[in-house]
């Protein structure tokens, strides 16, 4: 018999609530309890030891990654693509790219994260589909994308800067969503950008940002200490 008894928490959103049920089987009862935001945030450590050898699903691994590119990004021009290497060999090759680190070896996967120095091309689409939609007009959508390629030809470095900074709330959310989903991660920034390059043939339209290590945990991460409020936080000025 199934019956519904009340809420959880979703940990998509640390207020709202997810129903879920309760199968009563005379003496059994199972749940299904979600964990907050807030939790992901506090469990997710920089894990550089794996379990060997055991794959990812795939379907968690796309899951994953769609839920990094919910990310925000300047313009929604959404500055990231990512690599996924899982293949041994492959992850063989990187291993002295990545200065030899054994997390690359261990891994399930390896996640390049790139950042797009022209995403201003991406203008085009984003915001067909917005007038398509009906969330703006033709001619509304023509102006903005055109200040888009402005800005990209005036603003010095602007296509380095939005890429690496836009990429990079792509890449914490993946490690969120990653924790979510029971699979641990490290970033790493401890690599050789153009040996990386030429090993995966990456176009000079993107840069890369970091890679990230997915996969189970031989064994946990150790804490480290978080600075308190009153060192990072500065109000209204210095």
């Amino acid at each position: 018999m199934r019956r519904h008894i009340g809420k959880t928490t979703s940990w998509f959103s640390h207020r709202q609530l997810a129903e879920i049920d309760i199968i009563d089987g005379g003496d059994t009862m199972a749940h299904i309890a979600e964990k907050t935001v807030a939790d992901v945030m506090k469990e997710r450590s920089s894990v550089r030891k794996y379990k060997k050898g055991i794959k990812i699903p795939p379907e968690t691994l796309n899951r994953i990654i769609e839920l990094a590119g919910t990310a925000p990004s300047s313009w929604n021009l959404q500055h990231w693509k990512f690599i996924v290497v899982e293949d041994e060999e492959n992850k063989k090759s990187l291993y002295p790219v990545a200065n030899n680190q054994q997390q690359v070896l261990d891994c399930s996967a390896l996640i390049v994260v790139l950042g797009d120095k022209e995403a201003d091309k991406n203008a085009e689409e984003v915001y067909a589909s917005a007038v398509k939609a009906g969330y703006m007009s033709d001619d509304a959508k023509n102006k903005l994308v055109d200040q888009i390629h402005v800005a990209y030809r005036t603003v010095e470095h602007i296509g380095v800067h939005e890429a690496i900074r836009n990429a990079s709330l792509a890449a914490m959310q993946l490690m969120l969503a990653a924790k979510a989903h029971g699979i641990d991660s490290c970033p790493m920034g401890g690599f050789q950008p153009d040996a990386l390059c030429r090993q995966l043939h990456v176009p000079e339209r993107y840069i890369p940002v970091m890679l990230i290590t997915l996969g189970y945990a031989e064994t946990p991460a150790h804490r480290t200490e978080r600075f308190p409020l009153s060192k990072i936080v500065v109000r209204e000025h210095f």
